[in-house]
């Protein structure tokens, strides 16, 4: 069974990081298609942050820069490193999980719609 477990959510002031982790289990994670989604309130799900079975990573414009997908394998975990954050930033954020690479996606490479595995999410608020 496919689970994923986000954890690291916070509430923190602009300009400061948080480091999130999505435990997962029921599959291996590098030969799966991993991201991270954001959702705000009142907002539709958005993708920020992608990493590909063999280690390429696609950000969304609005974090490039200032946020790190990466994964441990051994340990069965995908990190999502932020810094510098916006009141903008603010939302839950999701793990998610596809077995297709990005070039089997019938959708935008940050469409929700590709990814079929979610978890719960962790909150995200910057605010001063």
């Amino acid at each position: 069974e496919v689970q994923l477990v986000e954890s690291g959510g916070d509430s923190v002031q602009p300009g400061r990081s948080l480091m999130l982790a999505c435990q997962v289990s029921g599959f291996t994670l590098n030969r799966w298609t991993m991201a991270w989604f954001l959702q705000g309130a009142g907002k539709e799900r958005q993708g920020i942050a992608i990493i590909e079975h063999d280690g390429n990573k696609i950000y969304a414009d609005s974090v490039k820069g200032r946020f790190t997908i990466s994964r441990d394998t051994a340990k069965n975990t995908l990190f999502l490193q932020m810094t510098n954050l916006k009141p903008a930033d603010t939302g839950r954020y999701y793990c998610a999980a596809s077995p297709r690479d990005t070039g089997r996606f019938n959708y935008p490479v940050l469409s929700g719609r590709n990814f079929i595995y979610y978890g719960r999410g962790t909150q995200v608020t910057v605010s001063s």
